[in-house]
């Protein structure tokens, strides 16, 4: 079976992976994201029974 042999795909996929995690992610990882998380207070909501018109 051909599409086993790893032969080419293996390094191919190693070099990709080794450049995202070496070159891109410390680059992606750098940028400052424009929305801070902020804690919420949860709010509570009092749920209202619904009134069918047909019953």
């Amino acid at each position: 079976m051909p599409q086993l042999n790893p032969n080419p795909w293996f390094s191919i996929m190693i070099m990709s992976w080794l450049t995202f995690s070496l070159i891109l992610q410390p680059k992606m990882l750098s940028f400052t994201s424009t929305n801070t998380p902020t804690n919420k207070t949860p709010t509570t909501t009092k749920n209202k029974p619904w009134t069918w018109p047909w019953s």
